[in-house]
């Protein structure tokens, strides 16, 4: 009779998971909440419009085609991918932005524009950037984060003044140009924390961005999801959904199963990829690894505000992606990680899917995805919200010199708590626990219980840290753990 594994979530972490335990011989079932699988990856459709509701970026190629290749499968086995070019653009003022092309040749040029003499500096950092990615992928993100000795190989001995420096340092020695170092600095607000936080071997995310590129899955991140469903049913995972978790049961001090809908579900291991203080309050104080206390000192990626936007036009002057830094960036960080409020001036981020893929919008029309990092935790509610469309579509209109308000012909908002109530997320955030010094590899959350036998943990609060690439590998790590426990050897 096969190990039956019971998992809690249908994310990227816990699909990832589910995979690789059923192509171990384990029985997997996966328990999801909501009506549509996917986690923070859903999909809204509304009016002939079709939006991600979550990651729109797709960055590190690799990582995806890894994990399918696990499988003996490629991703153009499910869903067509597109090298976007330009990858985005970044707006600083009033017709006034840099634009960010596919390949480092041109980025290049663009920085050299911009201040002469920074090609080379930018050669060389991306070189370093590249060496410290080569480094992550090989020798640190696959590894479970058991021991600080999984940080300890020939390769990052060479690298260990980069573990203690910081990515704002790196940046701002080399490049004098304000609007260059915001653009090195962008990335490392993927892992959840201000550059002046972050470690300066995280610069391989500046590799990721121009040295990899940004891509786009043909009718959005979703069919990323549904690629991994369909694989996962392929290899005989039952995935259930609308059946919200209620507690784990726990006998003997180990994991038995879950209650779903008042009904006991017996297996031998529990699996959670739902948020990790969330899955812990399922279980009785006497079973909890981390208490509140020592949640509430971590450092949480930001929480956001998203507003998915039908509009009775196409709109000019934007890319795919783009962002907008025409206000001060350490102003809106402060209000994010030092005193937390919401922003008197916030930048954002917006995402017109229908530039590239007439998928997400009818004809003549536009689908724009608006996001304003924030602070966990802080006050939510309809008037705030309102208050900031009116914000940023106003200034979306000044800089890029086109009027738009009068041909929205809906929104749709996503904040703390719509993260809290469709996710339990801790605090509504939206990408998990930053990647600073003391919350990287060893140092974050557990994938395996200390205090419940055959009680496990994946996704982004847990090892190697937020973003979609990571918490496929946190899949793995997790899946890995268990097949060794139980005796398949991986």
């Amino acid at each position: 009779m096969k190990t039956t594994v019971h998992i809690i979530g249908s994310g990227f972490s816990s699909l990832a998971a589910a995979c690789y335990l059923a192509q171990d011989g384990f029985k997997v079932t996966i328990f999801e909440k909501n009506n549509t699988i996917g986690g923070r990856a859903r999909q809204l459709k509304k009016d002939g419009f079709t939006f991600d509701i979550g990651p729109t970026w797709y960055w590190m190629p690799d990582v995806f085609e890894r994990f399918f290749g696990d499988f003996n499968k490629k991703p153009s086995d499910y869903y067509t991918l597109e090298k976007l070019n330009p990858a985005y653009s970044v707006y600083f003022g009033k017709n006034d932005l840099i634009t960010i092309e596919d390949t480092l040749e041109k980025i290049s040029k663009a920085f050299e524009n911009e201040e002469p003499g920074s090609s080379k500096k930018l050669a060389t950092f991306i070189q370093n950037a590249k060496s410290n990615y080569d480094i992550a992928i090989k020798d640190l993100v696959y590894n479970p984060g058991l021991s600080p000795l999984e940080l300890i190989t020939p390769n990052t001995i060479k690298k260990i003044n980069q573990f203690f420096s910081t990515i704002q340092k790196d940046v701002r020695k080399e490049f004098k140009n304000d609007r260059l170092v915001k653009i090195l600095e962008f990335p490392v607000l993927f892992l959840g924390a201000k550059p002046s936080d972050t470690p300066s071997f995280y610069s391989f995310m500046n590799y990721a961005d121009f040295g990899l590129g940004t891509f786009h899955p043909k009718k959005g991140m979703y069919q990323v999801i549904l690629a991994m469903e369909h694989l996962a049913k392929e290899l005989g995972v039952t995935i259930k959904t609308n059946a919200n978790i209620e507690s784990i049961i726990v006998e003997d001090k180990t994991a038995k199963g879950l209650i779903c809908g008042g009904k006991a579900f017996y297996s031998n291991i529990v699996l959670s990829g739902a948020d990790y203080h969330h899955t812990e309050t399922l279980l009785d104080k006497a079973y909890r690894q981390y208490s509140e206390t020592f949640w509430s000192k971590k450092t949480f990626a930001p929480a956001a505000l998203l507003f998915y936007v039908g509009f009775d036009k196409t709109l000019k002057h934007v890319n795919h992606h783009t962002l907008f830094f025409d206000v001060d960036f350490e102003n809106h960080a402060k209000s994010i990680y030092d005193n937390p409020k919401w922003p008197e001036s916030p930048l954002f981020y917006a995402s017109f899917p229908s530039k590239t893929d007439d998928f997400f919008a009818p004809e003549g029309k536009e689908a724009g995805i608006f996001l304003i990092p924030l602070a966990p935790g802080i006050e939510d509610n309809d008037n705030i919200r309102k208050e900031y469309f009116n914000k940023i579509i106003a200034r979306f209109e000044h800089v890029t010199s086109q009027k738009v308000s009068e041909d929205i012909l809906f929104y749709e908002s996503f904040c703390i708590n719509d993260f809290i109530k469709d996710y339990n997320s801790y605090k509504g955030n939206a990408y998990g626990m930053a990647n600073t010094l003391l919350q990287t590899a060893f140092l974050r959350p557990k994938l395996k219980s200390k205090t419940v036998k055959n009680l496990f943990f994946t996704g982004q609060l847990t090892v190697p840290g937020p973003g979609v690439p990571p918490s496929l590998i946190s899949g793995k790590l997790a899946a890995n753990l268990i097949s060794k426990q139980f005796g398949v050897l991986v």
